[in-house]
C-alpha cells in the first residue's frame, strides 16, 4: 500500500493498511487474494482498470444497500447516475460535484466520453465531500480507474473548496431536505441570487450554490426530494418562482419510488441550464419541459427498483429532441409536455411533472359506453350479493361458537 501510495500521489494517506492487524481472519483474506488472482487482467491497461473499477463499483452499492439509510449517504444508484449523464452529456470541459460522495457521477461521466469515442483528457474534474471517509471512498475509485480529479475535503456551503471555479456541467445528489446545514452563519451570502434559502432546509442552497457555479454556457442536472417542486415553506416558493422567471429551469424529471437505497422519500431531477436562448441548440427560454417517469423503472429485488437501458434512452432522448438536438419532439400524455412560461404561471410556479403532462389517452375497446356500464353495474350487484351471503355465513359460524352478535 505504501509503494502504490508513492506512485500514486493522490491517494496518499487514504489507502487501508490494516492487512497485518491479528484480528484479521487470514484463511479469508488468503481465499480473498488467490479469488483476485484468477481474474483474467488482459495487457490492455484501460481494460484491467475497467474491471477493477466495475468490481469497485459493485461493492459499493452492496455496502450501500446493505447499511440502509447510512451506507447510501455516500452512494446514488447506478442507473440515475446514468440517466443524468445522459441527459447533460458532459463530453468536454469542467465537471463539478459539490457533495461528490463516492464520485459516482465522475465515474459515469468518464465511461459516458469513452464510450461516446471521446477523449477522457477533455473533462476537468472537481469536487468536494465533508465526509473524509466517503472522500477517501471517492479517490480509491477515481485512482482505479485512472481518472484525474481534483477533490477536496470541507463542508461545501461554510467552506467552499473550489471558490473561483465556474463549471460547464454540473452532476449532483445532496442530502435532501437537511435542516442542519448553518444556514444562520449564512445569510449574507453572494449565491443566494433568487432568494435567502430558509434556514430549516439546504434544499433551495443546493441550487443556487449550483446556479452559482455554472459558467455562462454550463448545464446541470440534481437529484432533490419531491417537495422542492411545491414547497412555499420559508420562502422557497419565491425562490422557485425567481430562479424560474430567470429563465434558468429547463426541465424537470419525477421519478419512480424505490430507486434510493437510503431513503423512501419520492425524488426527481432538475435540470438548470445557464443558456436556453440559442446556445448551441433551439431557443427555449418561452418553455419548460416536464417529464413524468415514475411510471418507468422496474424491480431487481423486493425493496429496489431500477431504470433499464430503454428507459434512460426513452427519458434522455425525450430531452435531447425538445432542446432541438435530433429527433423530433412531441408532446405525450402522461409522459412528456413542453409547457410555456404563462401555463407555469397560471400553476403558481409549481414545477410537478403529473401537473402538466395529464394522463395517458385510454385505448378505445369498441365497447359503447352504455353496454359497458351495464356490464359494470351488473357485475357490482352480483358482488354485493356474494358479500351479503359472506356475511350471514360469517354471523351463523360465530353464533355455533357462541359469539352471537
Amino acid at each position: 500500500m505504501d509503494a502504490i501510495e508513492r506512485i500514486n500521489p493522490p491517494l496518499k494517506g487514504v489507502l487501508p493498511k490494516i492487512y497485518a492487524d491479528p484480528e484479521l481472519n487470514k484463511p479469508r483474506l488468503g481465499e480473498l487474494i488467490d479469488l483476485i488472482g484468477t481474474i483474467g487482467f488482459r495487457q490492455d491497461a484501460h481494460a484491467s482498470q475497467d474491471l477493477l473499477g466495475r468490481v469497485y463499483e459493485y461493492f459499493l452499492g452492496q455496502f450501500a444497500d446493505a447499511e440502509g439509510k447510512k451506507g447510501g449517504q455516500f452512494y446514488t444508484p447506478a442507473s440515475i447516475v446514468k440517466l443524468l449523464v445522459e441527459m447533460i452529456e458532459p463530453f468536454n470541459g469542467r465537471v463539478y460535484d459539490g457533495c461528490c460522495g463516492s464520485g459516482g457521477m465522475f465515474v459515469q461521466s468518464e465511461k459516458f466520453v469513452r464510450n461516446h469515442q471521446g477523449n477522457i483528457k477533455d473533462l476537468s474534474i472537481f469536487g468536494q465531500e465533508s465526509n473524509p471517509t466517503t472522500l477517501r471512498l471517492a479517490r480509491m475509485n477515481l485512482a482505479i480507474r485512472g481518472i484525474d480529479a481534483k477533490l477536496e475535503l470541507g463542508d461545501t456551503f461554510l467552506n467552499d473548496r473550489h471558490p473561483d471555479l465556474k463549471a460547464d456541467f454540473i452532476l449532483a445528489n445532496p442530502p435532501f431536505n437537511v435542516s442542519d446545514w448553518n444556514g444562520e452563519q449564512l445569510r449574507d451570502d453572494i449565491r443566494w441570487k433568487y432568494g435567502l434559502p430558509p434556514v430549516g432546509n439546504a434544499n433551495y442552497a443546493w441550487l443556487q450554490h449550483f446556479i452559482h457555479k455554472l459558467s455562462p454556457t454550463g448545464t446541470a442536472g440534481i437529484v432533490l426530494a419531491n417537495g422542492s417542486m411545491n414547497s412555499n415553506t420559508g420562502g422557497e416558493g419565491e425562490i422557485r418562482k425567481n430562479m424560474i422567471e430567470a429563465n434558468i429551469v429547463d426541465c424537470m424529471v419525477a421519478l419512480p419510488a424505490q430507486l434510493f437505497y437510503n431513503t423512501m422519500i419520492p425524488a426527481c431531477l432538475w435540470f438548470l441550464a445557464r443558456d436556453r436562448t440559442n446556445h448551441k441548440f433551439r431557443n427555449r427560454s418561452n418553455e419548460l419541459l416536464f417529464i413524468d417517469a415514475r411510471k418507468l423503472g422496474s424491480m431487481i429485488n423486493r425493496r429496489n427498483k431500477e431504470f433499464a437501458p430503454e428507459d434512460i434512452s426513452k427519458i434522455a432522448g425525450t430531452y435531447h429532441a425538445w432542446r432541438g438536438e435530433g429527433g423530433v419532439y412531441e408532446d405525450q400524455p402522461g409522459f412528456c409536455k413542453a409547457a410555456t412560461m404563462d401555463e407555469v404561471r397560471a400553476n403558481n410556479y409549481v414545477l410537478m411533472p403529473g401537473r402538466y403532462v395529464g394522463t395517458e389517452e385510454a385505448e378505445d375497446d369498441g365497447i359503447p359506453f352504455e353496454d359497458k356500464m351495464n356490464a359494470l353495474t351488473a357485475q357490482l350487484a352480483e358482488q354485493f350479493a356474494r358479500g351479503n351471503e359472506l356475511q350471514l355465513r360469517i354471523r351463523e359460524n360465530l353464533k355455533g361458537i357462541g359469539y352471537d352478535f
